[in-house]
């Protein structure tokens, strides 16, 4: 089954999000945690959530994605900095445990200087923290965003995904519930050439990481040349990655069976019209 769908406005909470997800074509749809630049989150309605629950059910949409706040960033030099987004992100998963089943996507952080190692010390050290106080194993699946490589963004390359992957592990044990989520638009703008080589980039993540980690894909297109390191996402078909090779993603036999969540600069009937070019260009 083609798994496809975008990025929702939660305002009107989880069945609003899968009704909205119905009525455009969608059977995925991911969402910010809460207000996308940080700040506390509103309330979880009980009887929403069971009402989406039962309606997704019915309507065969999941797994949702959960995004956190672009305002993280584990990595940070400041004391303050680290410990909000270690708060928020044990605070999200608290909440997400109504949803079980569901990811978590975060943009491993920025490392302001300290260097790469350093940023993955961090970042690896909270979510080891975050993990061992849960007291059980969350019945949601973090994944780390490969990354454009923008100022002192970590996780660019894969060997720098798979490193962060290692030492939670380290800390945790290999149970700890973590994948990745292969953003289009970064890989490509952080250059891997998923236009002229799709193969070998596919090859190289199953390598450094293992394709068994790779649990969700951001389809977008990219304004960009690769390796502009830039991060700048295009419309399907409207940027420097273009539709013919979008198509070959959601067709490749080792990435098709993944669910794809858009993040184009769209609206509703934007989206509605991508997702239809994309049901039209998947070879089933």
């Amino acid at each position: 089954m083609f798994r496809i769908g975008c990025h929702l406005s939660s305002a009107g909470g989880y069945l609003a999000m899968g009704q909205t997800a119905e009525s455009i074509g969608a059977n995925v749809f991911q969402f910010f945690t809460r207000n996308p630049r940080g700040g506390a989150a509103k309330p979880i309605d009980p009887r929403d959530v069971a009402d989406f629950r039962a309606f997704a059910a019915e309507k065969g949409i999941g797994p949702i994605l959960a995004h956190a706040p672009y305002t993280l960033n584990a990595a940070g030099a400041e004391a303050r900095v680290r410990e909000f987004a270690e708060a928020t992100m044990a605070d999200d998963l608290r909440r997400l445990e109504l949803t079980p089943g569901a990811l978590y996507n975060f943009h491993p952080g920025s490392h302001v200087g300290q260097g790469t190692e350093k940023g993955a010390e961090l970042i690896s050290a909270m979510l080891a923290r975050i993990l061992a106080g849960f007291g059980s194993i969350p019945a949601t699946t973090i994944l780390f965003e490969t990354m454009a490589g923008k100022g002192s963004e970590v996780g660019r390359t894969f060997e720098e995904v798979r490193a962060l992957i290692d030492a939670v592990e380290a800390a945790v044990g290999p149970e700890a519930p973590l994948g990745v989520c292969l953003d289009t638009c970064h890989v490509w703008d952080g250059g891997y050439d998923i236009v002229n080589d799709l193969d070998g980039v596919v090859a190289a993540f199953d390598r450094v990481v293992g394709l068994k980690r790779l649990k969700a894909i951001h389809l977008n297109d990219s304004m960009n040349p690769l390796s502009a390191h830039k991060d700048r996402h295009a419309c399907i078909g409207k940027g420097k990655i273009g539709q013919e090779a979008l198509a070959r993603v959601i067709n490749h036999p080792a990435l098709r069976d993944l669910p794809f969540y858009l993040e184009t600069p769209c609206d509703l009937d934007g989206y509605r019209a991508e997702i239809a070019l994309l049901r039209s260009l998947r070879a089933e």
